[in-house]
């Protein structure tokens, strides 16, 4: 398993556009990707899941993923979420 914490910092946080290439990138990946926040663990592949969790500004999340490609599915997620989803 590998994990990394990352800070969200598009504006917007990550409503439909970025939650949707969050699940997209996510869902490239053969292992299990999860995003933790808090008390809160979710599967990263559901769009549904994602978006339910209203990640705002500012807020720092764990992106852990578990499976043969691990390292590469948390270094692409977490390169994502820190250039903004494109929108910073």
């Amino acid at each position: 398993m590998v994990s990394e914490q990352v800070r969200i910092i598009n504006p917007t946080g990550l409503h439909a556009r970025p939650a949707s290439v969050f699940v997209k990138a996510a869902n490239g990946f053969r292992s299990d990707v999860a995003v933790i926040s808090g008390d809160k663990r979710i599967n990263a592949k559901s769009i549904v899941k994602v978006m339910s969790t209203a990640l705002k500004q500012g807020t720092d999340i764990v992106i852990e993923a578990s499976g043969e490609d691990e390292t590469e599915a948390v270094r692409a997620l977490v390169d994502l979420v820190k250039g903004g989803f494109g929108e910073v």
